[in-house]
């Protein structure tokens, strides 16, 4: 059985309102469209995973712990909305570490895909920063940056290289709707051998 396809996300600017270096659960707070779209994701039977770089940890601004009280209360608020979230990945590290999680580098997501058994070309990345659409690339997925975040700002200086820039998760949702429905229509209408 093939698996199914999955949707890698940013976290701060693309599902959570940006705030930066994060320290608080409480502060974690859902954009507009984020849980609908996720949610209309989840109805077209795509797995959903949060990818995230943390380097708040690697500067010490806080702990382990922490950030998964923060995890936490995200998934809750998820949870509240009808969505799950099938894994959170995230690099603690900073960027002058020589590690190979870090976005754009492909660890995270290989870890993912490995863990929750997905086909990364067959993915959809979606963030509001370059190292998210360059993670996407690097991967060969299909891109989608957010103009929530940092996301406006990259959009009007055109220089991300992406599939799809979008207003928020639930346009990005619908795209890929009409993406799949026309991918079967061509399985469909495929001669047979």
């Amino acid at each position: 059985m093939k698996p199914k396809p999955f949707v890698l996300l940013d976290r701060d600017g693309t599902i959570i309102r940006e705030c930066h270096y994060l320290s608080d659960p409480n502060l974690v707070e859902l954009l507009p469209s984020a849980a609908e779209g996720m949610r209309k994701m989840q109805e077209m039977g795509l797995g959903i995973a949060a990818i995230t770089n943390q380097s708040a940890i690697g500067r010490g601004y806080f702990n382990l712990s922490r950030l998964a009280e923060i995890h936490q209360r995200l998934s809750a608020l998820l949870a509240a909305e009808g969505v799950h979230l099938d894994g959170i990945y995230f690099c603690p590290h900073r960027p002058d570490e020589t590690c190979q999680c870090r976005k754009p580098k492909t660890g995270m997501v290989e870890r993912a895909a490995e863990e929750l058994n997905f086909d990364l070309p067959s993915s959809y990345v979606i963030g509001d920063k370059p190292c998210d659409i360059e993670l996407g690339n690097n991967i060969g997925a299909t891109t989608f940056l957010v103009r929530t975040g940092y996301g406006s700002k990259f959009a009007r200086d055109g220089m991300v290289n992406c599939n799809y820039v979008v207003d928020n998760l639930l346009e990005a949702a619908t795209i890929i709707e009409e993406k799949l429905i026309l991918e079967k229509r061509k399985m469909v209408d495929a001669p047979r051998s």
